[in-house]
Protein backbone atom coordinates (compact mmCIF):
# COMPACT_ATOMS: atom_id res chain seq x y z
CA UNK A 1 0.00 0.00 0.00
CA UNK A 2 1.41 3.39 -0.98
CA UNK A 3 1.82 6.32 1.40
CA UNK A 4 -0.90 8.22 -0.48
CA UNK A 5 -3.35 5.37 0.07
CA UNK A 6 -3.02 5.76 3.83
CA UNK A 7 -3.22 9.58 3.87
CA UNK A 8 -6.51 11.35 4.34
CA UNK A 9 -7.46 14.99 4.00
CA UNK A 10 -4.92 17.26 5.57
CA UNK A 11 -5.90 19.15 8.69
CA UNK A 12 -3.82 21.07 11.20
CA UNK A 13 -3.35 17.88 13.19
CA UNK A 14 -2.79 15.67 10.16
CA UNK A 15 -5.72 13.38 10.90
CA UNK A 16 -9.02 12.65 9.19
CA UNK A 17 -11.86 15.03 10.02
CA UNK A 18 -15.17 13.15 10.20
CA UNK A 19 -17.29 16.31 10.21
CA UNK A 20 -16.62 16.57 6.44
CA UNK A 21 -18.14 13.16 5.79
CA UNK A 22 -21.48 13.11 3.97
CA UNK A 23 -24.49 12.22 6.10
CA UNK A 24 -26.16 9.32 4.22
CA UNK A 25 -29.54 10.27 5.74
CA UNK A 26 -29.31 13.75 4.22
CA UNK A 27 -30.64 13.01 0.73
CA UNK A 28 -30.27 16.50 -0.73
CA UNK A 29 -26.79 16.93 0.75
CA UNK A 30 -25.67 13.51 -0.46
CA UNK A 31 -27.00 14.29 -3.95
CA UNK A 32 -25.07 17.57 -4.08
CA UNK A 33 -21.84 15.92 -2.91
CA UNK A 34 -22.29 13.14 -5.48
CA UNK A 35 -22.83 15.65 -8.28
CA UNK A 36 -19.71 17.60 -7.38
CA UNK A 37 -17.73 14.37 -7.07
CA UNK A 38 -18.75 13.28 -10.55
CA UNK A 39 -17.76 16.67 -11.95
CA UNK A 40 -14.32 16.47 -10.38
CA UNK A 41 -13.80 12.95 -11.68
CA UNK A 42 -14.92 13.93 -15.18
CA UNK A 43 -12.50 16.87 -15.27
CA UNK A 44 -9.66 14.69 -13.92
CA UNK A 45 -10.21 11.98 -16.52
CA UNK A 46 -10.55 14.55 -19.30
CA UNK A 47 -6.95 15.64 -18.71
CA UNK A 48 -5.72 12.05 -18.33
CA UNK A 49 -4.70 12.22 -14.67
CA UNK A 50 -4.85 9.25 -12.30
CA UNK A 51 -6.37 9.79 -8.87
CA UNK A 52 -2.98 9.49 -7.17
CA UNK A 53 -1.38 11.99 -9.55
CA UNK A 54 -4.24 14.40 -9.09
CA UNK A 55 -4.06 14.08 -5.31
CA UNK A 56 -0.33 14.71 -5.31
CA UNK A 57 -0.79 17.77 -7.53
CA UNK A 58 -3.28 19.40 -5.17
CA UNK A 59 -1.68 18.17 -1.94
CA UNK A 60 -4.23 15.55 -0.87
CA UNK A 61 -4.13 11.78 -0.56
CA UNK A 62 -5.43 9.39 -3.21
CA UNK A 63 -7.92 7.89 -0.75
CA UNK A 64 -9.42 11.32 -0.09
CA UNK A 65 -9.74 11.94 -3.84
CA UNK A 66 -11.69 8.69 -4.26
CA UNK A 67 -13.96 9.64 -1.34
CA UNK A 68 -14.71 13.04 -2.84
CA UNK A 69 -15.30 11.65 -6.32
CA UNK A 70 -17.54 8.95 -4.87
CA UNK A 71 -19.70 11.52 -3.08
CA UNK A 72 -18.74 10.22 0.37
CA UNK A 73 -16.79 13.30 1.37
CA UNK A 74 -17.44 17.05 1.21
CA UNK A 75 -14.36 18.71 -0.32
CA UNK A 76 -12.97 21.71 1.50
CA UNK A 77 -13.00 25.08 -0.35
CA UNK A 78 -9.23 24.91 -0.84
CA UNK A 79 -9.60 21.44 -2.38
CA UNK A 80 -11.94 22.87 -5.02
CA UNK A 81 -9.71 25.89 -5.63
CA UNK A 82 -6.66 23.70 -6.20
CA UNK A 83 -8.61 21.19 -8.30
CA UNK A 84 -9.95 24.00 -10.47
CA UNK A 85 -6.44 25.31 -11.09
CA UNK A 86 -4.77 21.94 -11.70
CA UNK A 87 -7.54 20.65 -13.97
CA UNK A 88 -7.98 23.91 -15.85
CA UNK A 89 -11.69 24.08 -15.07
CA UNK A 90 -11.81 27.84 -15.52
CA UNK A 91 -13.62 28.49 -12.25
CA UNK A 92 -16.38 25.93 -12.78
CA UNK A 93 -15.28 23.73 -9.85
CA UNK A 94 -14.52 26.67 -7.56
CA UNK A 95 -18.06 27.96 -8.10
CA UNK A 96 -19.41 24.96 -6.22
CA UNK A 97 -17.89 26.08 -2.90
CA UNK A 98 -20.97 27.92 -1.70
CA UNK A 99 -23.38 25.04 -2.32
CA UNK A 100 -21.05 22.58 -0.63
CA UNK A 101 -20.56 24.88 2.34
CA UNK A 102 -24.31 24.71 2.92
CA UNK A 103 -24.28 20.92 2.58
CA UNK A 104 -21.84 20.72 5.46
CA UNK A 105 -24.37 22.29 7.78
CA UNK A 106 -26.91 19.88 9.35
CA UNK A 107 -30.07 19.44 7.29
CA UNK A 108 -32.34 20.93 9.95
CA UNK A 109 -30.18 24.06 10.02
CA UNK A 110 -30.31 24.38 6.23
CA UNK A 111 -34.07 23.88 6.24
CA UNK A 112 -34.49 26.60 8.87
CA UNK A 113 -32.22 28.96 6.95
CA UNK A 114 -34.29 28.44 3.79
CA UNK A 115 -37.49 29.21 5.67
CA UNK A 116 -35.98 32.35 7.19
CA UNK A 117 -34.72 33.42 3.77
CA UNK A 118 -38.29 33.25 2.42
CA UNK A 119 -40.00 34.90 5.38
CA UNK A 120 -41.57 38.33 5.16
CA UNK A 121 -42.25 38.34 8.89
CA UNK A 122 -40.61 36.55 11.81
CA UNK A 123 -41.83 36.49 15.42
CA UNK A 124 -39.72 34.78 18.07
CA UNK A 125 -39.80 34.49 21.86
CA UNK A 126 -36.73 33.08 23.60
CA UNK A 127 -36.68 31.97 27.19
CA UNK A 128 -33.28 30.44 28.05
CA UNK A 129 -30.76 31.97 25.62
CA UNK A 130 -30.73 34.55 22.86
CA UNK A 131 -32.35 33.69 19.54
CA UNK A 132 -29.78 32.42 17.04
CA UNK A 133 -30.33 35.36 14.69
CA UNK A 134 -29.36 37.78 17.46
CA UNK A 135 -26.18 36.03 18.61
CA UNK A 136 -22.65 37.21 18.01
CA UNK A 137 -20.21 34.56 16.82
CA UNK A 138 -18.41 34.42 20.18
CA UNK A 139 -21.68 34.12 22.11
CA UNK A 140 -22.78 31.29 19.81
CA UNK A 141 -19.39 29.62 20.20
CA UNK A 142 -19.70 29.78 24.00
CA UNK A 143 -23.11 28.09 23.78
CA UNK A 144 -21.82 25.27 21.58
CA UNK A 145 -18.78 24.77 23.80
CA UNK A 146 -21.16 24.09 26.71
CA UNK A 147 -23.03 21.30 24.92
CA UNK A 148 -22.84 17.81 26.40
CA UNK A 149 -21.72 15.42 25.08
CA UNK A 150 -18.95 17.81 24.07
CA UNK A 151 -18.65 18.88 20.45
CA UNK A 152 -15.34 18.48 18.64
CA UNK A 153 -13.62 21.83 17.88
CA UNK A 154 -14.28 21.50 14.15
CA UNK A 155 -17.96 20.75 14.78
CA UNK A 156 -18.21 23.87 16.98
CA UNK A 157 -16.82 26.06 14.22
CA UNK A 158 -19.20 24.43 11.75
CA UNK A 159 -22.17 25.20 13.98
CA UNK A 160 -21.04 28.80 14.55
CA UNK A 161 -20.61 29.33 10.80
CA UNK A 162 -24.06 27.89 10.12
CA UNK A 163 -25.63 30.22 12.66
CA UNK A 164 -23.78 33.24 11.26
CA UNK A 165 -24.87 32.37 7.71
CA UNK A 166 -28.52 32.70 8.73
CA UNK A 167 -27.96 36.29 9.84
CA UNK A 168 -27.91 37.56 6.26
CA UNK A 169 -31.65 37.96 6.89
CA UNK A 170 -30.82 41.42 8.30
CA UNK A 171 -29.34 42.46 4.93
CA UNK A 172 -32.25 41.38 2.73
CA UNK A 173 -34.10 43.82 0.51
CA UNK A 174 -36.97 44.25 0.84
CA UNK A 175 -36.40 43.75 4.53
CA UNK A 176 -38.62 41.31 6.44
CA UNK A 177 -40.27 42.42 9.68
CA UNK A 178 -38.37 40.82 12.56
CA UNK A 179 -39.77 40.77 16.08
CA UNK A 180 -37.96 39.26 19.08
CA UNK A 181 -38.91 39.00 22.74
CA UNK A 182 -36.14 37.94 25.11
CA UNK A 183 -36.24 37.10 28.78
CA UNK A 184 -34.34 39.52 31.01
CA UNK A 185 -32.34 36.58 32.37
CA UNK A 186 -30.89 35.86 28.91
CA UNK A 187 -29.45 39.38 28.88
CA UNK A 188 -27.87 39.09 32.32
CA UNK A 189 -26.31 35.62 32.12
CA UNK A 190 -22.58 36.09 31.23
CA UNK A 191 -22.23 33.07 28.95
CA UNK A 192 -18.66 32.99 27.70
CA UNK A 193 -17.56 35.68 30.15
CA UNK A 194 -18.24 39.33 30.90
CA UNK A 195 -16.65 40.74 27.73
CA UNK A 196 -18.59 38.31 25.53
CA UNK A 197 -21.78 39.50 27.20
CA UNK A 198 -20.82 43.16 26.78
CA UNK A 199 -20.21 42.74 23.06
CA UNK A 200 -23.46 40.77 22.77
CA UNK A 201 -25.42 43.59 24.42
CA UNK A 202 -23.75 46.12 22.12
CA UNK A 203 -24.78 43.96 19.16
CA UNK A 204 -28.39 43.90 20.35
CA UNK A 205 -28.40 47.69 20.61
CA UNK A 206 -27.12 47.90 17.04
CA UNK A 207 -29.73 45.49 15.70
CA UNK A 208 -32.47 47.22 17.67
CA UNK A 209 -31.79 50.43 15.74
CA UNK A 210 -32.64 48.79 12.42
CA UNK A 211 -36.05 49.90 11.15
CA UNK A 212 -37.24 46.36 10.42
CA UNK A 213 -36.17 44.95 13.80
CA UNK A 214 -38.08 45.04 17.09
CA UNK A 215 -36.38 43.72 20.23
CA UNK A 216 -38.36 43.58 23.47
CA UNK A 217 -37.37 42.48 26.96
CA UNK A 218 -39.62 40.42 29.22
CA UNK A 219 -38.80 41.56 32.77
CA UNK A 220 -38.31 38.97 35.47
CA UNK A 221 -40.72 40.87 37.71
CA UNK A 222 -43.88 39.92 35.82
CA UNK A 223 -46.82 38.37 37.64
CA UNK A 224 -48.52 37.45 34.33
CA UNK A 225 -46.55 35.70 31.60
CA UNK A 226 -48.04 34.07 28.50
CA UNK A 227 -44.74 32.46 27.53
CA UNK A 228 -44.27 30.06 30.43
CA UNK A 229 -44.76 27.10 28.08
CA UNK A 230 -41.45 27.74 26.35
CA UNK A 231 -39.97 29.15 23.15
CA UNK A 232 -42.32 30.21 20.37
CA UNK A 233 -41.59 31.13 16.76
CA UNK A 234 -43.77 32.00 13.78
CA UNK A 235 -42.62 32.68 10.21
CA UNK A 236 -44.90 34.17 7.55
CA UNK A 237 -44.28 33.99 3.81
CA UNK A 238 -45.19 36.11 0.80
CA UNK A 239 -47.68 33.57 -0.56
CA UNK A 240 -49.78 33.82 2.61
CA UNK A 241 -48.59 30.56 4.14
CA UNK A 242 -46.85 30.36 7.51
CA UNK A 243 -44.84 28.04 9.74
CA UNK A 244 -44.76 27.93 13.51
CA UNK A 245 -43.53 26.01 16.50
CA UNK A 246 -43.87 26.31 20.26
CA UNK A 247 -42.39 24.03 22.89
CA UNK A 248 -45.62 23.98 24.86
CA UNK A 249 -48.12 23.53 22.05
CA UNK A 250 -49.00 20.67 19.69
CA UNK A 251 -46.33 18.45 21.28
CA UNK A 252 -43.63 20.83 20.08
CA UNK A 253 -44.31 19.94 16.43
CA UNK A 254 -43.91 22.31 13.51
CA UNK A 255 -47.37 23.44 12.40
CA UNK A 256 -48.75 25.15 9.30
CA UNK A 257 -52.49 24.76 9.83
CA UNK A 258 -54.12 28.25 10.02
CA UNK A 259 -56.07 27.41 13.18
CA UNK A 260 -52.98 26.18 15.01
CA UNK A 261 -50.93 29.13 13.79
CA UNK A 262 -53.60 31.48 15.07
CA UNK A 263 -53.12 30.06 18.56
CA UNK A 264 -49.36 30.65 18.35
CA UNK A 265 -49.86 34.19 17.06
CA UNK A 266 -52.29 35.00 19.88
CA UNK A 267 -49.79 33.64 22.39
CA UNK A 268 -46.95 35.66 20.89
CA UNK A 269 -49.12 38.78 20.79
CA UNK A 270 -49.81 38.42 24.51
CA UNK A 271 -46.11 37.90 25.21
CA UNK A 272 -45.30 41.12 23.33
CA UNK A 273 -47.97 43.02 25.23
CA UNK A 274 -46.52 41.87 28.56
CA UNK A 275 -42.93 42.71 27.62
CA UNK A 276 -41.35 46.16 27.72
CA UNK A 277 -42.03 48.24 24.56
CA UNK A 278 -39.14 48.36 22.04
CA UNK A 279 -37.89 51.80 23.09
CA UNK A 280 -37.91 50.94 26.79
CA UNK A 281 -36.30 47.60 25.99
CA UNK A 282 -33.34 49.22 24.24
CA UNK A 283 -32.96 51.62 27.16
CA UNK A 284 -33.01 48.63 29.51
CA UNK A 285 -30.32 46.83 27.46
CA UNK A 286 -28.20 49.99 27.49
CA UNK A 287 -28.57 50.14 31.28
CA UNK A 288 -27.48 46.50 31.57
CA UNK A 289 -24.47 47.26 29.39
CA UNK A 290 -23.49 50.04 31.76
CA UNK A 291 -23.76 47.66 34.71
CA UNK A 292 -21.76 44.87 33.06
Amino acid sequence: MSVDETVTERGDDGVDEPDWDVDPDDESGAAMAATVGRQIKAWRESVGMRAGEFGAAIGYGEDLVYKVEGGRRIPRPEFLDKADEVLGAGGKLALMKRELAEVRYPKKVRDLARLEARAVELMAYGDHNLHGLLQTAEYARALFEMRLPAYKPDAIEQAVAARAARQTIFERAPAPALSFVQEEATLRRPLGGTMVLRRQLEHLLHLGQLRQVSIQVMPIAREEHAGMQGETQVLKFKDGTAWGRSEGAFNGRVVSDPKQLRILELRYGMIRAQALPPGESLAFIEQLLGET
